[in-house]
């Protein structure tokens, strides 16, 4: 893989009285899509019974055949899933589902653990069984030890267990639960609906395609509890800290590349910061172009931002094929060697005898970069500059993104900025610095430790 993998995606609503929740949550997923695409789930709760639909594949595939309009109950929770723990199968994919006593509770989560050794020997210990191998199913059986205690107290207690990171959606009866880490590091959202329903989710782009409204970040280290009364036609919302106040540590990644640029996130468009990130690229490094290309679909924010700083003009001049799929499978060498002239293809009269500016939203392997550089140069291009909108990626991640090895990382193996250029056939390469990532975030804290080896002290 040429680019980090998704983390997944997580949806709930609650509604003052029965809707189609399963249509609207359907519809959420979808939206999420970006976020994961090995399995997907809906849990819905009707008069406190859960009913959960889940499948492998895509949001559309997963789903097909069912009339998710006719799921009509009063809270749903949905899940679109990449898996950084646990292999792909129906087992593994989430919703999860745990009973204690009469009822049932289900939870969806988007983020990794980095004690699930330790906890698994506990509730081992404590006569546990875990029928996954997913650290999603650990924070539901902590959960559901202490259910009798109440719904929140067991929430409260089974997060101050875990440690790593973690956006959560609980659904148990008439109750939505969602639950950010202590840092942020995962993102999670809270909206509200004309008719007076709530809706949580990764992403703001899920709330605005089922009508909603953004409200605002859930806090790091919060826990927001959303009631259905249907007798008083109304959701009941409350907000309870789990946690002491820590540094704040958002993905930066997310910003960069993972969520959808129109989604809102600390209250910044991501369009906009991308934009700006390519306005910084720009003046840290001016060099004399006559087109700058952005490498669709990420690169695209980045580009307007160096064009617009730089008074290039922007083109398309690459062209994507939306139908190949994140999930395209090359069974050959030989089709392997053509899957990127098959994802993208060049507009030769843009670009035949033009100097380029190539912009991307980041250099992970280098190998995609590489043939593309070289299919520009087939077109016509006379030089090809590449901006690179985030720094070197140069470390792991523990907190569910899925980078390649670090051996596998083209800043980790190439010693300098110039063999990287060398060996991706470019004329000039620049990274965005750290502190100019930082201030295109407005300064405001986050986990960059992919890029720094500096990461969150989760204590």
């Amino acid at each position: 893989m040429d680019k980090p993998k998704e983390a997944c995606g997580v949806m709930g609503i609650s509604s003052p009285s029965k809707s189609s929740l399963g249509k609207l949550c359907y519809l959420g997923l979808i939206s999420l899509q970006h976020r994961g695409q090995d399995s997907a789930g809906i849990t819905i709760s009707t008069n406190g019974k859960l009913k959960t639909e889940k499948a492998l594949g895509l949001v559309t595939e997963a789903f097909r055949g069912k009339d998710t309009s006719s799921w009509v109950g009063e809270v749903v929770i949905g899940h679109t899933r990449y898996s950084t723990t646990g292999e792909v199968s129906l087992v593994n994919s989430q919703p999860v589902e745990r009973v204690f006593g009469s009822n049932t509770i289900a939870l969806a989560h988007n983020g990794n653990l980095i004690n699930t050794a330790e906890l698994k020997e506990l509730l081992k210990n404590e006569g546990e069984e875990l029928k996954t191998s997913t650290d999603s199913e650990i924070i539901l059986a902590l959960i559901t030890k202490n259910a009798h205690k109440g719904l929140v107290e067991a929430v409260t207690l089974a997060m101050n267990l875990v440690k790593g990171s973690f956006s959560l959606v609980i659904i148990s009866g008439n109750k939505l639960i969602g639950v950010r880490d202590s840092w942020g590091i995962r993102p999670l959202c809270l909206g509200v609906l004309d008719d007076g329903s709530y809706a949580l989710a990764s992403e703001s782009c899920a709330i605005d395609v089922i009508g909603g409204k953004l409200i605002r970040d859930v806090n790091p280290g919060e826990i927001i509890v959303l009631e259905s009364n249907t007798a008083k036609k109304e959701v009941e919302l409350s907000a309870h800290k789990y946690s002491k106040d820590k540094v704040q540590a958002p993905c930066a990644f997310e910003s960069i590349y993972f969520s959808r640029p129109d989604s809102v996130m600390r209250g910044q468009e991501l369009f906009q910061f991308r934009k700006e990130c390519g306005r910084l690229l720009y003046n840290q490094s001016p060099i004399k172009a006559d087109l700058v290309l952005g490498v669709p679909d990420s690169g695209i924010a980045a580009a307007i931002g160096v064009s617009e700083e730089s008074g290039i003009a922007f083109s398309l001049g690459l062209i994507k094929n939306k139908y190949l799929g994140r999930s395209f499978i090359e069974p050959t060498e030989e089709m392997r060697k053509h899957l990127v002239s098959l994802k993208f293809n060049p507009l030769r009269s843009e670009i035949d005898n033009k100097r380029i500016l190539l912009v991307d939203d980041s250099l992970v392997r280098g190998t995609t970069s590489k043939k593309l550089i070289d299919i520009l140069r087939k077109a016509g291009a006379a030089e090809v500059h590449l901006y690179s909108a985030s720094p070197p990626v140069k470390h792991p991640c523990f907190f569910g993104i899925d980078l390649p090895t670090k051996k596998d990382l083209i800043a980790v193996r190439l010693s300098s900025v110039e063999k990287i250029c060398s060996k991706i056939g470019a004329d000039s390469l620049t990274y965005l610095s750290l502190e100019n990532l930082s201030q295109a975030l407005g300064g405001e804290s986050h986990c960059a430790g992919c890029f720094s080896g500096t990461y969150p002290k989760l204590d």
